[in-house]
């Protein structure tokens, strides 16, 4: 996650809100009720903000809009983007469908089935109120196919968990309230909860959590499991694991730094800098080293302890995992440096 900056945060819109907007703008024209410069939506939770409408075009029987994603101070891949959205008349009721850059879900698990374009259910839920709010004003059928696009969708949702989640082909249409909340700790965590549903739908019985990209290199490669058993955990792991408790499978390994798995071995859910901190008179107490109490760092304590700081790390964490995920799931901790050689293993 990137680094929050400091000050009061500016929110911002979902993809699904912007796929909104841009479908009431297509609407418009395609109902002759005008070209607008701005359209006004109503998000699920009553709130009614004003969208600039970026691009329109029109040909028989269609209309398109187009709506740059304002993500606000969220470090969202999508800020920027062109979300546009066709309108046309469909065989009967609102029909959506995948343009450039749109996925496609291919695996079970996400809450849209296999084979239908990766657009959320509340993104959906707020297209067809708008189709069936504005058939009824204008006096149309609501017959509707909406097409959304997203240029340049495909690179962006390279750097994104899509490819892990089994959708394929471009980026979600996501948003449950419509509103970017900068730095949300539950969005992160959300997704972790999604990657759990596609490895349990998928039928993987063994799960990894990482704190970053060296240790999921690591124990992805020391356990050979597939990239969608890989959960983009971050410094959620007392989420993941309650999220796991909850929908159990049969083994889960948990892989860090040395840092950050001590914090998660002294009782810490959150392991972010800012929310958790190693407390290092505890660990000169454990090791019966009282210089270790005016340690700066955990390299520090290695240096003072040697092998049996890890190897106690390694066992503690898998102690605190295996309280949080109950009986009947297996534990498992790999503790690595920043080279990513492992110290220590349980």
């Amino acid at each position: 996650m990137s680094r929050k900056p400091e000050g009061t945060l500016r929110r911002g819109w979902t993809t699904g809100a912007c796929a909104t907007a841009a479908l009431r703008a297509a609407l418009m024209v395609l109902w002759g009720e005008g070209r607008p410069d701005r359209v006004r939506i109503t998000l699920p939770r009553g709130e009614r903000p004003v969208f600039a409408v970026a691009d329109l075009r029109e040909g028989p029987g269609w209309a398109e809009a187009g709506v740059i994603k304002d993500a606000g101070d969220d470090p969202d891949v999508t800020h920027g983007a062109l979300i546009r959205v066709r309108a046309e008349p469909s065989a009967g009721g609102v029909v959506f469908a995948a343009g450039e850059g749109v996925g496609t879900v291919t695996k079970p698990g996400l809450p849209v089935p296999v084979g239908e374009p990766a657009i959320n259910p509340v993104p959906r839920q707020m297209m067809r109120g708008t189709v069936e709010e504005m058939a009824a004003r204008l006096g149309q059928v609501p017959d509707v196919r909406v097409t959304i696009s997203v240029p340049e969708g495909a690179a962006l949702a390279a750097r994104t968990w899509n490819p892990r989640l089994g959708i394929v082909g471009g980026l979600s249409i996501l948003g449950t309230t419509g509103i970017v909340r900068p730095f949300s700790c539950a969005a992160w965590i959300a997704s972790i909860h999604r990657g759990v549903d596609v490895a349990r739908a998928d039928g993987l019985t063994h799960v990894a959590g990482c704190t970053g990209a060296t240790s999921e290199r690591v124990v992805q490669g020391l356990l050979g499991l597939p990239d969608h058993a890989m959960l983009d955990m971050g410094d959620f792991a007392g989420g993941m694991l309650k999220y796991i408790a909850a929908h159990p499978v049969e083994r889960v390994t948990l892989g860090g730094g040395l840092g950050k798995l001590t914090k998660f071995a002294q009782g810490a859910s959150d392991l972010h800098s800012g929310r958790s901190q190693v407390d290092f008179a505890d660990l000169a107490a454990r090791f019966g080293r009282a210089e270790v109490a005016a340690a700066n760092t955990t390299a520090e304590v290695l240096g003072m302890v040697g092998a049996a700081y890890p190897e106690w790390v390694a066992e503690a964490a898998r102690a605190q995992m295996a309280a949080r995920l109950g009986a009947g799931i297996a534990a498992e901790v790999v503790v690595i440096d920043r080279a990513g050689t492992i110290l220590a293993r349980a």
